[in-house]
């Protein structure tokens, strides 16, 4: 880690600079794979659905940036080079069959709720780490994350 005057522990920082990252690639997947759906969801609700995925990729990715800024912050280096992401995504594998809006919609909704329960888990380990800035930086993810899932939630038919 790099020298800082954050008043935080140095044991402390680094739990939550591996915690930050931990999230970090959840993010940048995330908005890798808002993009993937973007690109390839097909059928009558695709304009709305192809705006919609870029819209949530845009909110992600400023996430995305906001936590590697809190990570450079501490005194850490963010990891957001391809191989990090994948070594380190808690997020399963985006079907690449997906064409279909419905199936989109679904396999989107599954991991963007997977990353906001996580952000939202990471609330109270950063709490637990006497980092208030950071659980405060999560806790403004996730209420933006849960208002996403909120929007692509909106386009599943369960009737």
């Amino acid at each position: 880690m790099r020298p800082t005057r954050n008043d935080l522990a140095e044991n402390a920082r680094a739990a939550l600079i591996a915690l930050l990252n931990a999230r970090l690639a959840d993010a940048l997947d995330l908005a890798a794979i808002m993009k993937q759906a973007h690109w390839n969801v097909r059928g009558p609700h695709f304009q709305p659905l192809h705006e919609l995925f870029d819209s949530v990729t845009d909110a992600v990715r400023g996430h995305a940036d906001d936590i590697a800024e809190r990570i450079t912050a501490l005194g850490g280096v963010a990891k957001g080079r391809t191989q990090d992401i994948a070594a380190a995504t808690a997020l399963p594998e985006y079907p690449l069959q997906a064409e279909a809006g419905a199936d989109h919609v679904k396999a989107v909704a599954d991991r963007l709720a997977m990353t906001t329960n996580a952000m939202r888990a990471a609330i109270g380990e950063s709490d637990e780490m006497g980092d208030a800035v950071t659980a405060d930086l999560f806790t403004g993810v996730a209420r933006d994350l849960d208002k996403q899932l909120w929007f692509v939630e909106a386009h599943e038919n369960k009737s």
